[in-house]
């Protein structure tokens, strides 16, 4: 109980606590998700006629894939809250940390699920798996604090032995001595049929010539019962209903029974619940120290942040002091301003300059408009900000303008129209004056739209100027002064 609300409370105030984490791997098929299911004390039945989980589900509580294997990963992470009796269902945005609405009944679970996963895959093209996880957030009280990553599952071209499976290998990638490891043969009631005297299960139980001796396996078996009706109450009892028939079948049906002292615990979903669970305390045991740690400090910042907000309240009540600081941080920004214009080394134009080509993008003004070659200025690949900036668009604006071609040619209906109208008027001046007025008319057509354009990019260097500033200024001062 304790852990949980530390949980809640980290969570609430944007702290990591290290929630233990299970990553779920085996062959398609294997019941990864149903032992999920069993975990998480209710059923939301994933059905599916090809594949049940093709993207990682990242469950803040429980995912289910039953038939043919996961389709994209399902992260579960369960949160055991005493309160909820029934379970709480969230699917988390596809693009976002937000959380939908509550899914009920839980058994809707699945449809949304599966919607989301095809809507998915078919945003991407339609392949069979996806590496986008779906995110689930569930609160229920008979779940422990944990996250499971349910995977797709491995599709095995044969019939292999659960310990030399090709995921094994996988495994020993992230695990090469397998002590983050721990091994669930499912299905256990099917394979135990085929014993019939003690030396036989103990051998299989034993693992031997599959695993290190260290390793001990868990083998259990989950109800055959998928009524999509049944109650978290009716599927929590078919569970232990289920163990117990696998120790009669075991201690009656075979000969000799089996070394119950030696495998007994690791037999049955409910021995598998009670490791994991002792698991679960030790480490948030381990936690704790370092969590209290944390909340203690953010209660004692949080303090200092009120007292400081109160006191800047109290300050801003006075108009004086306020019109004061205003002023104080106009000046501040009007020098920064100044002193870009002019020329500055701070701040680290790595963070604060701009290529040719960031600043073409950013200003959305990606073309110079009648240019039809690239127009590279000098210094078009150094981080530039201010007056530095500002000087390289002007010689960018004088690049673009000479690649410009010319009319090599006026209309003569055009030149007439000018002519005529001038020597009307004054005919000794007439054809400088019509000439002088032709040109000037066709290099504003020609030379207005390239002007337009770079009257936007240097607009846009100053607004970049004035956001500098007023971060310098706000760096440079308390908030108070600053506002």
């Amino acid at each position: 109980m304790l852990c949980s609300r530390l949980q809640a409370t980290s969570v609430a105030i944007g702290e990591n606590f290290p929630i233990p984490e299970i990553v779920a791997i085996g062959g398609q098929s294997d019941g990864k998700s149903s032992l999920l299911e069993a975990f998480l004390g209710f059923r939301f039945n994933v059905r599916e006629v090809v594949m049940g989980t093709r993207r990682p589900l990242i469950f803040r509580f429980n995912v289910r894939e039953v038939e043919m294997g996961t389709r994209r990963p399902l992260i579960v992470q369960m949160n055991h809250d005493p309160t909820a009796q029934e379970p709480r269902c969230r699917l988390q945005e596809e693009d976002s940390e937000e959380y939908g609405p509550v899914i009920t009944p839980e058994s809707e679970v699945a449809q949304h699920i599966m919607k989301r996963t095809e809507t998915h895959l078919a945003s991407i093209g339609g392949p069979a798996v996806s590496a986008k996880p779906i995110v689930m957030k569930v609160e229920f009280a008979y779940c422990p604090n944990l996250t499971i990553i349910d995977t797709p599952g491995f599709i095995l071209k044969s019939s292999v032995e659960w310990a030399s499976s090709l995921w094994l290998n996988v495994v020993q990638e992230v695990d090469p001595s397998f002590q983050r490891t721990i091994f669930v043969a499912s299905k256990f009631d099917n394979r135990m049929k085929e014993f019939a005297e003690r030396w036989e299960v103990d051998k299989y139980l034993a693992a031997s010539g599959y695993l290190p001796p260290q390793v001990r396996p868990f083998f259990l078996a989950l109800p055959k019962d998928r009524t999509a009706s049944q109650s978290s109450t009716e599927w929590r009892k078919q569970m232990a209903e289920v163990d117990s028939v696998v120790f009669k079948h075991m201690r009656e049906q075979i000969k000799g029974g089996f070394d119950e002292e030696r495998f007994g615990s690791r037999v049955g979903f409910q021995n598998l619940k009670k490791f994991l669970e002792g698991e679960l305390a030790r480490r948030y045991r381990e936690a704790a120290p370092h969590t209290l740690a944390v909340l203690h400090d953010r209660v004692e910042s949080s303090g200092r942040e009120l007292a400081k907000a109160e006191t800047e309240l109290k300050s801003i009540e006075d108009v004086a002091s306020v019109r004061s600081a205003a002023m104080r941080f106009a000046s501040s920004v009007a020098l920064g301003l100044q002193d870009l214009v002019e020329g500055s080394t701070d701040p680290d134009p790595q963070q604060h300059g701009m290529t040719t080509d960031e600043e073409r993008m950013a200003s959305r003004l990606t073309q110079w408009p009648g240019v039809t070659g690239s127009v590279v200025p000098p210094n078009a690949g150094l981080k530039l900000f201010g007056g530095a900036a500002f000087e390289r668009c002007l010689n960018e604006f004088q690049v673009a303008a000479n690649a410009l071609r010319f009319p090599s040619a006026v209309a003569t209906d055009r030149v007439a129209n000018m002519l005529l109208a001038y020597k009307g008027r004054n005919n000794f001046m007439a054809t400088s004056r019509a000439a002088e007025d032709i040109a000037r008319q066709t290099a504003k057509e020609v030379l207005g739209p390239l002007l337009d354009t770079a009257c936007s990019r240097m607009a846009f260097v100053i607004r970049r100027m004035f956001e500098i500033a007023a971060d310098r200024a706000v760096a440079a001062g308390s908030s108070r002064e600053t506002l």
